[in-house]
């Protein structure tokens, strides 16, 4: 139904989607009605036709509006309304009216056709006329493109943003070429790009829906971890997605490798293609690895067996031959992964590594992906650890309008020495970026456990290095006996080699709960984590120390259904908490919450803002402390000290963390961790996935499920495939500089 009302105040605004709470009224201010959607141009003080329906929320009835067109002002008084309700830079309420009482109800006419005519009007000079001729024009223009984009059913919020981009030219550039939205506009996807063509009658086999679904498949790829696709699978593929003949699939490829924007190259033999910066990415850190291993390094001027005592004896501790060799690698060469399972003493290395080089008169930088990861590796360190992101001082550039690494080639970091932990997670992009900030007498160290779950960005780095045998790998097998005497250690290690782990042994600290159905399964997670568990653990609180992990996000025992259910178990309104509700969740005072990305302006200050600064981070773990409804702002306590506030309209950054993905759990460990067991997707339901779940828990696990399905999961060693060519492209650079 279509309902007319002029715009009286807005409520609420969310400058990213543009989703609005309004209060309309009658041309007599009599009847006034509250509505709620998707209005980016609605402006107060003018008339618009809604298009919607009337919809019950808990704050009344409100009109659900999917469309708004503004209706132009015929009455002086409206005109009047309209000239200052802020579309016309400049013009207030006493210039409106004096315009008004000079041209009338020709008013809009003139501004839009003799301009030059306001000047006649009292306190309106050329340059004054001229600001409001094209204010006009804009504001016209852009209800123009509104209004034709609504006709094919286009929203006036998409409407909107492409006339960010596009201006007065937007309906010509997209009649032309629909597809340029996936590249300029940011989250824009092809699909939705092919369905706005089809509505605007463009041809099916067009070159630019060709191009465009070609990066559209390169990307979907990249999403799922691989930088390159073999060309022959590509190709078909992409035919078949698209309906077009192969070989029109050949000729785009070949005019956006021209171009610059795709790569067709050789990895181990087979043609694959790329997008240009993943094919960048690869041969640049490939170059930069086998340069930096190459070079002659300074030797070490100390006793680098003596360094290695007085650790020992420092720390309490035995290094075995195995773990000597790596320290010894490690500081002896110029690039070196340590890598190893739970319970192998990858942080002992990494302790040690840093004793005998700090002994030898050498700065050390720690690194990691992630805060959570960063935060761990300072712990165990005593040191600094900063998150790749942060040593490399990515930083938002206003001049530019987008986000920069500050350190480069240009402007290296400043230590001698970088020690990168979790090196599964690093993707190929951020690799990129570490090697090509490194001075080239850096010494490289990287450590990280192999048979973790990949990187979520494309890549297999630590995969592919290992795989290269070009550089020095120091593999750890051994379990040493402490580690060996925990059941999650030994049972970690046998998910790893593909047998069934023990279970629930006497005193032990890996337990499951044989449950056959989703329903029991969660019933049973919810008494673990509420009251079993903490009953159990004396000493633990069941909020911030046990973490739910599951592979999915959808379903009875996925995050969002996990997340609700414990929040209304371990947090419950109590008629004191403060609250609030967007969209179909509630956020509460006391709710655990992550951030789920990186937000490196977020400003943040401990008590009494006795230190403050910015970032916060993709997967730190927080907690709510205040909710504001009157000044519309969510505070959140992040590591135990630092206080970070949200507008209502950020809220978005952040989601529940009872329950998390184990992907979003990399970096982290946690006292206690409960997974269900279930029928999960195949490509989730794996051994590479049980064993990263495993290997976050330090104190208890216990798994929720059937063992039949934990078997299955066992015995399923198949992951989705990543083609990247990284591993095959050191090979090739150490090749070409003859260190063969």
């Amino acid at each position: 139904m279509i309902k007319r009302g002029r715009l009286a105040g807005i409520i609420f605004r969310n400058n990213e989607n543009y989703f609005t709470v309004a209060v309309f009224e009658n041309d007599d201010e009599i009847e006034q009605f509250t509505a709620a959607g998707n209005m980016p141009e609605a402006t107060e003080g003018l008339t618009y036709d809604l298009d919607g329906e009337w919809r019950h929320s808990r704050y009344g009835e409100e009109f659900h509006v999917r469309n708004l067109v503004e209706v132009k002002p015929d009455s002086r008084e409206a005109i009047v309304n309209f000239l200052q309700s802020g579309v016309f830079k400049g013009v207030r309420k006493k210039t409106a009216e004096n315009i008004v009482n000079i041209f009338g109800t020709k008013t809009l006419e003139i501004i839009e056709n003799s301009p030059e005519k306001l000047t006649l009007v009292s306190g309106v000079g050329k340059k004054t006329a001229a600001v409001i001729a094209e204010s006009y024009k804009a504001h016209n223009d852009f209800a123009k493109a509104a209004l034709f984009f609504a006709e094919y059913g286009i929203s006036s919020d998409l409407a909107m943003k492409m006339y960010a981009v596009y201006g007065k030219d937007t309906v010509e550039k997209i009649k032309e070429n629909p597809y340029r939205l996936v590249n300029d506009l940011k989250g824009f996807g092809f699909r939705k790009a092919d369905q706005i063509a089809s509505l605007l009658g463009c041809d099916h086999d067009s070159e630019f829906r060709i191009e465009s679904g070609i990066r559209f498949m390169l990307s979907d790829s990249a999403g799922r971890g691989s930088t390159c696709v073999p060309y022959s699978k590509f190709r078909s593929d992409c035919a078949a997605m698209l309906d077009v003949s192969h070989e029109m699939i050949d000729e785009a490829a070949q005019h956006l490798a021209i171009d610059r924007q795709t790569v067709l190259a050789s990895v181990d033999g087979e043609l694959v293609i790329y997008s240009y910066p993943y094919y960048k990415a690869e041969t640049d850190v490939a170059g930069r690895l086998i340069a930096l291993n190459d070079r002659k390094l300074q030797p070490l001027m100390s006793d680098i067996d003596g360094l290695i005592l007085r650790s020992e004896t420092d720390a309490g501790i035995k290094l075995s031959d195995s773990q000597i060799s790596a320290v010894k690698a490690a500081v002896s060469d110029g690039v070196c992964v340590i890598t190893g399972g739970p319970g192998t003493g990858k942080t002992t290395i990494i302790n040690t590594i840093i004793d005998v080089l700090e002994g030898s008169g050498l700065d050390v930088a720690l690194a990691a992906p992630t805060g959570r990861a960063a935060k761990r590796m300072s712990e165990a360190s005593g040191r600094d650890a900063y998150t790749i992101h942060r040593l490399l001082e990515y930083t938002f550039s206003d001049g530019e309008d987008k986000m920069f690494f500050g350190r480069d080639h240009d402007n290296p970091i400043e230590q001698d020495v970088l020690i990168v932990d979790e090196m599964s997670m690093v993707d190929i992009i951020v690799m990129d970026a570490l090697t090509d900030a490194l001075p080239p007498d850096v010494r490289l160290i990287m450590v990280g456990d192999a048979d973790q779950l990949p990187s979520v960005g494309a890549g297999r780095v630590l995969g592919d290095i290992i795989d290269s045998e070009v550089i020095c790998t120091e593999k750890l097998t051994e379990i040493f006996r402490q580690a060996g005497e925990s059941m999650i250690v030994v049972n970690a290690h046998r998910i790893n080699q593909g047998e069934y782990p023990f279970l629930n042994e006497q005193d032990g600290d890996f337990f499951m709960i044989e449950r056959r159905d989703e329903q029991s399964i969660v019933e049973t997670i919810m008494s673990l984590c509420s009251s079993r568990l903490p009953s159990y653990y004396t000493d633990i609180d069941p909020v911030r120390d046990i973490q739910v992990l599951t592979p999915v996000r959808k379903g009875n025992v996925g995050i969002y259904s996990l997340n609700e259910n414990l929040q209304q178990r371990l947090n419950p309104p109590d008629g004191y908490k403060s609250e609030h509700r967007f969209g179909n969740k509630t956020l509460r005072a006391g709710d655990k919450v992550m951030q789920i990305r990186n937000n490196y302006e977020r400003e943040w200050r401990t008590l009494n803002s006795a230190k403050e600064g910015r970032g916060v981070f993709n997967g730190d773990i927080g907690f709510v402390t205040d909710i504001d409804e009157e000044s519309a702002v969510v505070t959140i306590q992040f590591d135990n000290e630092k206080f970070a506030e949200y507008d209502f309209s950020d809220i978005d950054e952040i989601e529940l963390a009872y329950a998390m993905t184990v992907h979003k759990s990399q970096g982290s460990e946690f006292p206690v961790v409960v997974m269900p067991v279930s029928s999960f997707p195949p490509m989730l339901a794996n051994r590479n996935l049980l064993y990263t779940g495993v290997t976050r828990a330090k104190r208890g696990i216990v798994l929720v499920g059937s063992q039949i399905m934990l078997k299955n999961i066992i015995d399923n060693n198949r992951s989705d495939k990543r083609y990247t060519g990284l591993c095959s492209e050191l090979k090739k650079t150490l090749k070409i500089t003859g260190s063969f």
